[in-house]
């Protein structure tokens, strides 16, 4: 399998020299991915996303450098004069000439794994692979099997951070199919504040795959809001797992929206592992074209009143597919759950599918869960409506599509990355022939 060549080769040009733990971790990885192997519609995880064609391409590292990329090509992914701390990755290798750090505040820590390994590596080793499941996730094993650079966060008790934290990972691949694995590793402490997002973009449309892993460590009382942002090239493949462990009282806000593709993964998974923890996700995929996007959340609640909300949205045109598979776990323990669940879809095609399945398996008895799933067209009397009061038919299809999208859109509280989602959702929407004029 080309995989294991590509660590040979990866191990030769100086991952071998890293510090023995993790060059441990990584072929643990390694081996757990030659045992399973990449998962196929048989696993149950996987009956409605169809991985074959990921497999065949003989995907190579992407090697490190910029590519020639310059500053002002990411004008477009950054939020303008807004305030932040961007750290910039190409294909997976953080970018310094690129990035923009402020100086953190006393005790604060942002910057590239790589780099932290070497200053930091006694913490990193304590929490690294601790997180993720990579014994049970093919995609996450070869990810750590892979480990190199990514983000490195750390945030002590009692900190609030009032700059968001910025990655933004570009891939590009100009002269063949190449692979990235990021993995990132957040650590939040007791009584912190973070606002977090994560970017992945394609400034080509060139095939490549991305593998990205992210660990959150959030103790009690914390506060995070995390949001994803993926417009990568239509023609790469995106697989991503997020996982984060809440602490007594924390809560977490974390928002998704997902635009680019040929076959995207979505995987979020949360452990409330404290009491009173509260965790809230949304998320939004638009696909068009033969796009698949599959969007797999996983909320565990261990301890006593806890609660978790979902709403995650699908608008799907031509003959593109989209899956949304959300499980809600109640431990025996964890009495006094409140969870609800919401998965909505709009098709915009009669060639257009979608595959909701909420779930929830409930081991307690005094619990508050509901969960729900809706999959439809347009309202053909409020578009009689708007075309009764002076719109176009293509004018009245693209208001209400947006108005049906934007609900998740305006759960963002940053505000330049808010308007920079409506305005990319606008302009496909005008792209694709929706928009037209008032007559």
């Amino acid at each position: 399998m080309i995989y294991f060549s590509q660590h040979e080769q990866f191990e030769r040009s100086g991952a071998s020299g890293d510090a023995p733990w993790l060059r441990s971790l990584r072929k643990e990885g390694l081996k757990r991915f030659g045992e399973v192997g990449f998962p196929t519609t048989r696993d149950e995880g996987w009956r409605s996303t169809n991985v074959a064609a990921l497999a065949k391409v003989p995907f190579k590292l992407a090697p490190a450098g910029g590519n020639g990329l310059t500053a002002g090509a990411l004008g477009h992914y950054l939020f303008g004069e807004m305030a932040c701390c961007n750290l910039i990755f190409v294909n997976g290798r953080f970018s310094k000439t690129l990035s923009s750090l402020h100086e953190p505040p006393a005790g604060v820590k942002v910057g590239s794994l790589a780099a932290a390994l070497q200053t930091d590596g006694a913490v990193i080793e304590s929490h690294l692979g601790q997180y993720a499941r990579w014994q049970s996730s093919a995609f996450t094993a070869l990810n750590t099997a892979f480990i190199a650079d990514g983000a490195f966060v750390y945030i002590p008790d009692r900190a609030v951070i009032q700059q968001v934290i910025h990655l933004v990972y570009v891939s590009t691949a100009p002269h063949g199919a190449t692979m990235s694995h990021p993995r990132n590793l957040i650590l939040v402490g007791s009584e912190s504040q973070v606002r977090l997002v994560e970017s992945y973009v394609g400034l080509r449309d060139d095939v490549y795959f991305t593998n990205a892993v992210t660990e959150i460590a959030a103790g009690d009382n914390s506060m995070i809001e995390h949001y994803k942002l993926q417009r990568e090239s239509e023609q790469c493949y995106h697989v991503a797992t997020m996982q984060t462990q809440l602490g007594a009282s924390s809560a977490l806000s974390a928002h998704t929206v997902l635009l680019g593709g040929s076959l995207v993964r979505n995987d979020t998974e949360v452990v409330l592992n404290g009491e009173g923890a509260d965790c809230s996700l949304s998320g939004l995929y638009v696909t068009r074209g033969t796009q698949h996007m599959d969007n797999h959340t996983s909320i565990d609640h261990a301890e006593p009143h806890c609660n978790s909300r979902q709403l995650y949205k699908g608008v799907l045109d031509d003959r593109s597919s989209g899956v949304f598979t959300g499980r809600i776990i109640v431990r025996p323990d964890a009495q006094k759950t409140d969870a609800r669940q919401s998965n909505r879809n709009l098709l915009l095609s009669d060639n257009a599918v979608v595959d909701s399945k909420p779930q929830l398996e409930i081991h307690a008895n005094d619990v508050k869960c509901t969960h729900g799933a809706t999959i439809g067209k347009l309202d053909e009397e409020a578009l009689f409506y708007l075309r009764s009061r002076g719109l176009s038919e293509p004018c009245a299809r693209t208001l209400l599509t947006y108005a049906f999208a934007s609900e998740v859109v305006n759960m963002m509280k940053i505000k330049p990355m808010q308007c920079q989602i409506d305005l990319v959702l606008l302009n496909r929407l005008a792209r694709e022939g929706k928009t037209g004029e008032a007559s």
